[in-house]
């Protein structure tokens, strides 16, 4: 039998709250498995008496329907910020350091600071600087997760249409720097740009071969 999903709520945060906590921030992150373009992370703390409609994994959500609960956590959060790791920060740290930067920048812009923070996966970044607690798969479990990884997909994804203008053929207007066939074709016949993650191996290879 299939076990129904269910969608993520606020008993993380509740929980959190009860303990003592007073400004409690869900972080995520977006583009661990690009080839191109930043690593991107938001932190948000919701009102859980203002809480949008729609707050799902970000994953789950159509592109026009991120977009239209990413307005709503804005204009109805407590607090929300978004930060990023670059293509030369990642290259220089590795991606999973570069992520928890990134995570640690979007907490850090939020002012009051958050004195509590639920961080999505089983890894806790270092030297966080807050109480916090790490949740495997948070996006589907906390709505302040879920909240933070709409936020950063959208922008990243925006980023990404950008960068795409400047550097046509690669298709990251579509699949966002990540390696789909298309992406690695062009990537073999145009060579890699300033935004591709030359510590990721097709496009080291690439690099190797020019070489």
């Amino acid at each position: 039998m299939v076990t129904p999903r269910t969608a993520p709520d606020y008993s993380l945060e509740a929980a959190a709250l009860a303990g003592g906590a007073t400004r409690v921030a869900g972080v995520d992150e977006v583009g661990r498995g690009p080839l191109a373009g930043p690593v991107t992370a938001a932190a948000v703390i919701l009102d859980p008496t203002r809480i949008p409609e729609g707050i799902d994994d970000s994953k789950r959500l159509s592109e026009p329907a991120r977009r239209r609960v990413a307005e709503a956590i804005k204009a109805s959060a407590t607090a929300w910020a978004i930060a990023h790791a670059s293509v030369q920060e990642i290259d220089a740290l590795n991606i999973l350091q570069a992520s928890h930067l990134a995570m640690k920048r979007a907490l850090q812009a939020i002012v009051p600071a958050p004195d509590f923070a639920l961080v999505d996966g089983n890894r806790m970044p270092r030297e966080i600087g807050l109480q916090a607690l790490c949740v495997v798969k948070g996006d589907a479990k906390s709505l302040s997760i879920a909240a933070a990884s709409i936020l950063a997909k959208v922008e990243r994804d925006q980023i990404m249409r950008d960068l795409a203008e400047k550097h046509p053929g690669f298709g990251w207007e579509r699949n966002a720097g990540y390696p789909s066939p298309a992406h690695l074709e062009a990537l073999r016949r145009l060579g890699p740009t300033p935004h591709h993650r030359i510590s990721f191996a097709p496009v080291r290879k690439m690099l190797c071969e020019e070489n």
